[in-house]
């Protein structure tokens, strides 16, 4: 299977960890798809619930399943780091990187890579939460020469595909996006990947399209909080657990510095603490200080808290 879009050879990979009935579901999902990648690679995170096993027994599948053991939890960042490198040596000319519980549509590789363009522009899916049926997250688009923050596939009507600011799920990696950005950095663990690969990929003069007919179901935030300060949008999701909060705060901050140096930095750092406080109340405010603090010195990883 040859496809139009000059990647004869695409794998789809995503991590995992203890979410045994989710990972299967994806790869079934792979598996039905009108056109189905040739390789599918799956970072399990260290799971104690029998995921691998679940893996690795299913057969039929028309594609080949790797069902990579990471040494240790990495977390989501660092699982793709691994899953992506191994696909890319393994021969694949693209990378299809997805979430355990992001679902495709049937026809989605399918309409991504009959996309006429070349692998200077990364594809992606466009993502709809199965309960609201709008857009996981809200997206940047191109609209008449002017960017516009949209929710609704129905904003799209019309087009085969749209000009957008960035992609993590769903986005299809090229070689020589890959060859040119460098790996995904795992070191973020997770909470900032979404963002930092992204724009790396915009700054090396790469850019994003969203791909119409490319639909996959992947449920959003429930208790999502749109704040506005330093004329800047801030998506907040209300009442995250403490170890999530922890690293989009710290990953936030140590992306800024390096973009924005330290004043950006400490504008962010404020920003997101007064979201926060207002959001949960004060009473988090110590965690989000030690985030800021460890992002603000570059130090990454895992969280010496995080469960588990």
């Amino acid at each position: 299977m040859v496809s139009t879009a000059g990647f004869p050879k695409t794998a789809a990979v995503f991590a995992t960890m203890n979410r045994v009935a989710t990972a299967v579901a994806c790869v079934r999902a792979l598996a039905d798809q009108t056109r189905p990648p040739e390789m599918v690679v799956v970072a399990d995170n260290v799971s104690r619930d029998g995921t691998t096993s679940a893996l690795e027994s299913m057969d039929g599948l028309p594609f080949e399943l790797i069902v990579h053991r990471m040494a240790e939890n990495r977390g989501n960042a660092g699982g793709v780091e691994e899953a992506m490198e191994l696909a890319f040596a393994r021969g694949a000319d693209s990378v299809w990187i997805l979430d355990d519980d992001s679902i495709p549509r049937r026809d989605s590789l399918r309409a991504l890579l009959a996309l006429e363009l070349g692998p200077q522009v990364v594809r992606h899916a466009i993502q709809l939460d199965p309960k609201s049926g709008r857009l996981t997250w809200p997206m940047w688009v191109q609209v008449r020469n002017d960017w516009s923050l949209v929710e609704e596939l129905g904003d799209f009507t019309g087009r085969d595909w749209v000009e957008t600011r960035a992609s993590w799920t769903g986005a299809m990696i090229s070689r020589e996006v890959r060859e040119t950005v460098g790996p995904v950095n795992g070191a973020l663990f997770i909470r900032g990947e979404d963002e930092e690969y992204p724009r790396r990929i915009a700054e090396a003069g790469f850019t994003f399209a969203g791909v119409i007919g490319a639909v996959m179901d992947h449920p959003g935030p429930e208790n999502i909080v749109r704040w506005s300060c330093f004329g800047k949008n801030l998506f907040i999701e209300r009442s995250l657990a403490d170890w999530k909060l922890y690293y989009k705060a710290r990953n936030m901050v140590w992306l800024k510095r390096r973009q924005s140096g330290n004043i950006g930095a400490i504008a962010m750092a404020t920003a997101y603490a007064m979201a926060v406080s207002w959001i949960d109340g004060p009473s988090r405010l110590p965690l989000v200080w030690s985030a800021v603090r460890d992002g603000w010195h570059g130090k990454l990883g895992r969280w010496s808290q995080h469960p588990g």
